[in-house]
Parts: structure tokens; sequence; C-alpha cells
């Protein structure tokens, strides 16, 4: 039996858009890494950082040895905003996890955390918002015999909704997978002692989680010509939750142009199992 790790999880959200986020009926950030940390780990044990909320106390890097690993969640600050105490104490974070050694990923807000640690850059898109779906995102060559994409298919889609974007890989950093509307959609970042593996897709959403996320941008969307309305918006909802309650239905995936890659936990999770198998554990000497 493998024994039990413990896992820093790192949700950057403030606490009003945790709210939002909660009032739209989705689950926290920091809850969809758990759960799926807990379903593929399930004698891992976790502690939650809320890096945003007034007065927290920020690990040290002592605090960081007693890490397995370090998980990012997806967050709607920017990284570029040092004018945040929150992203400048969160940044300090991952480049300690960095100098310490402890694996780390993470999607979205994940991504661009480990490029900027180790000297990369981030930028808004000039495209605008990718959101719902990452479509047509495609391994690069690089890719195709790394650890963290083994078992995945070379070209898939997963669930997106980003503003900003990693425009400068670090040094360090191997390229593993993009799109055409965002050309860093995964890497690898190797930084001092430590390795950050990261996508700017969500492998921790599903297609419930994704729907409601929808419902709590709902403004932003409409005002973005994602929708005409809010009952344009409210049938695309109803159809995404209704694929998530059947997900064998035909017609409803062909209207939402959504296969398995996305349904399937196996396939959509698994640059984060591949985390746990490659890299935790035989860091942890548990493998």
């Amino acid at each position: 039996m493998t024994k039990s790790l413990r896992f820093l999880i790192v949700d950057g959200y403030p606490k009003h858009s945790r709210d939002e986020l909660q009032d739209a009926g989705m689950r926290l950030a920091w809850e969809l890494y758990a759960n799926m940390l807990l379903q593929h780990l399930p004698d891992a044990v976790y502690d939650v950082l809320l890096p945003s909320d007034p007065g927290v106390n920020m690990p040290s890097v002592e605090d960081l040895h007693d890490y397995a690993g370090v998980i990012w969640t997806g967050c709607n600050l920017s990284i570029f905003d040092t004018a945040n105490h929150s992203v400048v104490s969160q940044i300090e974070l991952a480049k300690a996890a960095y100098k310490v050694g402890v694996p780390s990923c993470g999607s979205c807000w994940g991504i661009q955390m480990a490029a900027v640690a180790a000297g990369g850059e981030v930028k808004p898109n000039p495209k605008g918002r990718e959101m719902g779906m990452a479509r047509k995102i495609h391994q690069t060559p690089e890719a195709y015999a790394h650890p963290m994409f083994q078992g995945k298919p070379r070209v898939f889609e997963g669930f997106v909704s980003h503003d900003d974007m990693v425009t400068r890989i670090p040094p360090g950093g191997t390229l593993l997978a993009g799109n055409s509307f965002a050309n860093v959609q995964a890497l690898e970042v190797k930084h001092e002692a430590g390795v950050f593996w990261a996508t700017q897709y969500h492998p921790e959403y599903d297609l419930h989680e994704m729907a409601r996320l929808v419902v709590a941008r709902e403004k932003k969307l409409i005002a973005g010509g994602f929708f005409r309305g809010h009952d344009d918006l409210t049938d695309y909802v109803d159809r995404m939750e209704a694929l998530s309650a059947d997900p064998s239905r035909k017609d409803l995936r062909w209207q939402l142009a959504i296969d398995d890659d996305v349904l399937s936990d196996s396939i959509r999770q698994c640059e984060f199992v591949n985390w746990l198998n490659k890299l935790v554990l035989p860091t942890a000497g548990c493998a």
C-alpha cells in the first residue's frame, strides 16, 4: 500500500471570486483538485492555501520540505499584476518550491506560475478569451515520448477559461502542447532543483463544472460575444448538463462537438495521473 503523502493545494482566488463560483453552483478550485487527487491517491492528505485571503501565512522554505507535491489551481488574477501582494507572494512561493525541489503541477494559473517563477513571461492574449473548449490541442514532437503525455491522444481538446497566456517560455522549459488560440497549452519547466508540469487547460474540470463556470461568467461571455443573451447561454448550459448526466447521448455529443477526450476521466486527467505516478511517487520513494 502506498504510504500517505501530503500535498499543498494553492487556490489563489480571492474570497469574493470564490463566492461567485459557489453561487453559480460550482465547486471551489481547490476542491476540484482535492477530489481528483483522492480519486487517484486515496491515502493522500492535503493542506489548502488561500493566499489571497487577508492575514494568510505563506509556507516557508522549511514548510515545503513536508510536501510530496504542490498543486496550483486556476485563478482569476493576472500574474503580471505585481501591485497585488497576493500575486507577488504566490510567485515567491513557486520560486521556493523550485529551490526546494518539491514537484509542482497545475492548470491555467498554474502554467503561468510555472513560467513566470522560472523567468518566463505572461501577457494578455490578443485574441481575447479562450472559453469552454480548447480545440485541437496538439502535442509537440517533444511530448510524444514525454511521461506527462503517456496515454494521451496526440490531438485532443480540453476545458479552458483564460484571458492571459504564456508568451515566453523560461530557460529549462519545454513546450509540450499548443493550439491555434494559445501556442503554449502545456509545459514542463525544470528550474533549479524543481520540476513543474502544467497545462493551460483544466484536467480537473468535468462537463458539469464547466457548465457552472459558464453561468458564473455570464456577463463577461455575453459582452464578449460568446452568446446573444441569457436564453442563448441557458440553452447551451442545459445541453452541457444533459450530456454530463448521460454521456452516451449521441445528439448532444455531436451538437456540442464533445468526445471521450473530454468526457473520459482516464483521458482528461491523464497529465495529472502521470504527474503522480511518474514524478511525485518516485521522488517520494514510493515507486
